[in-house]
C-alpha cells in the first residue's frame, strides 16, 4: 500500500466511474457460472488470503454439486455451516452473500458480511467488503465501482459503516477505497490465524 497516498485528492469518483466499463453485481446463478468456472481454471483466485487453495477448492466443490455451490455464496441469514479459518479454527458463520462482477462475463467477486444489530466485527473477520478482480481486467475501474455498488447492499440492512483491510504495499486496494469515501482509521496486526501480518483498516460511512 501506498504509505502517503499521495495524488488520491486529484482523483475524483465521477472521473473514476467514466472511465470504467459499464459492469454490475450479479448473484451467482447457474447461468453466470460457466464463465465463473472459466476464471478460476484461469488460475484467478477470489479469496486474496487462501489463493490457490480456494480456487481448487471452489473448482471441486462446481464439480461435485453446482446448486449447493451457488447457494453457499448467498447465505444473508447465515444457515450454513461454521467457517474454516486458515489456521484449521472453526469459527461460526457471518450473515452474508458474494457478488459477481460482470461485464458480460465473470470478472471478479466481491462479498459482504456483518453482524447483525452491530457494525463491529469479530477480530478474525477482515472487514465486511472484500473483493478480487481477474488480473486480465485490472486496471479498469472494476473494483472501485463494484465496491460502490456494494455499498448500497450495506446501506440496505442499516449498518453505520463499514470497514475494509487491506496490506500496507497494496496501493492499488487504496485507491479503490478512497474513492469510494474511504478513510484511514488504523494500522493493525491481523489475526493469528492469518499470520499476523500488519495491515490498514479503513472506514466508509455511510
Amino acid at each position: 500500500m501506498d504509505r502517503a497516498f499521495p495524488g488520491n485528492a486529484a482523483i475524483l469518483p465521477a472521473q473514476l466511474f467514466r472511465r470504467c466499463t459499464m459492469i454490475e453485481l450479479v448473484k451467482p446463478a447457474l447461468e453466470h457460472l460457466p464463465s465463473y468456472k472459466a476464471a478460476l481454471e484461469r488460475g484467478w483466485s477470489p479469496d486474496n488470503v487462501r489463493l490457490e487453495q480456494a480456487t481448487r477448492e471452489q473448482l471441486a466443490a462446481i464439480e461435485m454439486d453446482p446448486v449447493a455451490f451457488l447457494a453457499d455464496l448467498d447465505d444473508p441469514l447465515a444457515k450454513g455451516g461454521p467457517i474454516t479459518l486458515p489456521d484449521g479454527r472453526k469459527v461460526p458463520r457471518l450473515p452474508g452473500f458474494r457478488r459477481w462482477i460482470w461485464d458480460g462475463e465473470a470478472s471478479g467477486s466481491i462479498g459482504f458480511r456483518w453482524q447483525t444489530g452491530t457494525a463491529a466485527l469479530p477480530r478474525h473477520v477482515l472487514g465486511h467488503i472484500g473483493y478480487a478482480v481477474v488480473p486480465w481486467k485490472r486496471r479498469r475501474g472494476y473494483a472501485t465501482e463494484a465496491l460502490r455498488l456494494m455499498l448500497d447492499e450495506a446501506r440496505a440492512v442499516g449498518l453505520p459503516y463499514v470497514e475494509i483491510t487491506a496490506k500496507p504495499d497494496n496501493p492499488a486496494s487504496h485507491k479503490v477505497i478512497l474513492t469510494n469515501g474511504g478513510k484511514l482509521v488504523e494500522r493493525f496486526f491481523e489475526d493469528a490465524a492469518y499470520g499476523g501480518a500488519e495491515s490498514l483498516r479503513f472506514r466508509i460511512e455511510l
